[in-house]
């Protein structure tokens, strides 16, 4: 039997957020008939989907339900799902089952009945505890709410709560996003995942900054210079690790015995499942996506043409400029069993020029970013990708 994680995407939010590119639509303007009965077709071909691998021999160490805004959807459509994959697969007994939750979307019955269901982990998304910056990207809600529904979570049972935070917002200083860490160390979470702003294409915001090197236009709160941003990540590491955090990948931290299953899954390319609209499956060798066009998914789920088998040097690239993302690194005596060969053979010289640059360090076995390398761990990453005409043994 093989170990596997389960993605469920959710697309829908009450309102899409103005950095977001992800594949979700906002479904705050409809009516409640009408957003019930489009909840309904998508859960129920998810339902079928499920079913199509019901013949696997797989056994389930983590359920991701992740979108959009899971916590939209009434508290028994999740439950349906989560009960039919328990109907078609096998759970660990740990199995790590989480929910993505926005302030403001949940309420004690909720919670109460995400409990209920075997949800064990929540997921929130606070982003940032000053309100108006929470205005500026386009959240549903404010501080307090938050407050409200993480008590919520914690009188319900639950006792592995993630907030995610956000850091070079438009208008945030470095006080301000140090106010933002001190009020979530404060309320002692299990795990903190923290991450920097992108501007990425096809976003309200890309249209307001463009390029996020040149600041805001039209009298949009700017965004923190460069400087300013890596403070801020020096400033997370330090803080949280003054707290008992203890920090397992580029952008998360956790107490001990938190860290998340189902993220270390993707990063050291175990297998999983993804299920719903435009979600992407590693599983048997193979890489393949879903349907983004929501009729087509509906009509046939998978894509036929994302099948990938990735060839060796992919496998190769992808083992490193993901096991480089936690703090373990790679290891280099599973690189060499798994592809019959030596980090040093296919990037000869790389990693020796890189401990110079002080950017990795080689120890007990394993490659890994130093502190630096964090700072720079794209132009690490591109180090590792394979040049045309490069041969290896």
């Amino acid at each position: 039997m093989t170990p596997v994680a389960i993605y469920i995407h959710i697309p829908y939010c009450v309102r899409k957020c103005l950095y977001c590119d992800f594949l979700s639509f906002g479904v705050g303007e409809m009516n409640g008939s009408e957003q019930e009965h489009r909840f309904e077709v998508y859960v129920n071909r998810l339902l079928q989907e499920i079913d199509t691998y019901g013949q696997e021999s797989i056994t389930v160490k983590s359920v991701f339900f992740g979108g959009g805004t899971p916590s939209v959807l009434p508290a028994t459509m999740i439950e349906s799902i989560l009960c039919k994959l328990k109907s078609r697969f096998p759970f660990e007994a740990n199995a790590e089952i989480t929910l993505e939750a926005n302030p403001g979307t949940v309420t004690e019955e909720k919670l109460a009945a995400y409990r209920e269901a075997g949800i064990n982990r929540i997921s929130f998304g606070l982003q940032s505890t000053v309100d108006r910056e929470l205005q500026t990207i386009g959240r549903i809600h404010d501080y307090a709410t938050f407050l409200e529904n993480y008590k919520g979570a914690a009188a319900a049972g639950f006792d592995n709560i993630n907030i995610d935070l956000m850091s070079a917002l438009p208008g945030q200083t470095l006080e301000s996003y140090r106010s933002t860490l001190e009020r979530v160390l404060a309320l002692e979470p299990q795990h903190i995942s923290a991450y920097s702003l992108m501007i990425e294409e096809g976003t309200p915001f890309y249209e307001r900054y463009g390029n996020p090197k040149e600041g805001a236009g039209g009298g949009f709160p700017p965004l923190p210079d460069e400087d300013t941003e890596r403070d801020m990540y020096a400033l997370t590491r330090s803080m949280l690790a003054q707290h008992g955090y203890e920090q397992y990948e580029i952008s998360n931290y956790a107490k001990r015995g938190f860290a998340s299953l189902h993220n270390i899954t993707y990063w050291k390319r175990e297998p999983y499942i993804g299920l719903g609209l435009g979600a992407s499956s590693f599983y048997g060798g193979k890489r393949y996506k879903n349907e983004t066009s929501m009729d087509l998914y509906l009509d046939h789920c998978i894509n036929p043409d994302s099948v990938v088998v990735p060839d060796r040097e992919d496998a190769m690239e992808e083992t490193l400029f993901l096991g480089l993302r936690m703090n373990e690194g790679v290891n280099e005596e599973a690189f060499r069993t798994a592809f019959g060969t030596c980090i040093d053979c296919v990037y000869p010289g790389v990693t020796d020029r890189l401990v110079q640059e002080g950017l990795v360090v080689r120890e007990n076995g394993c490659i890994r970013l130093t502190e630096k390398g964090m700072d720079l761990s794209n132009y690490v990453s591109c180090e590792y990708v394979l040049k045309s005409g490069d041969e290896f043994t």
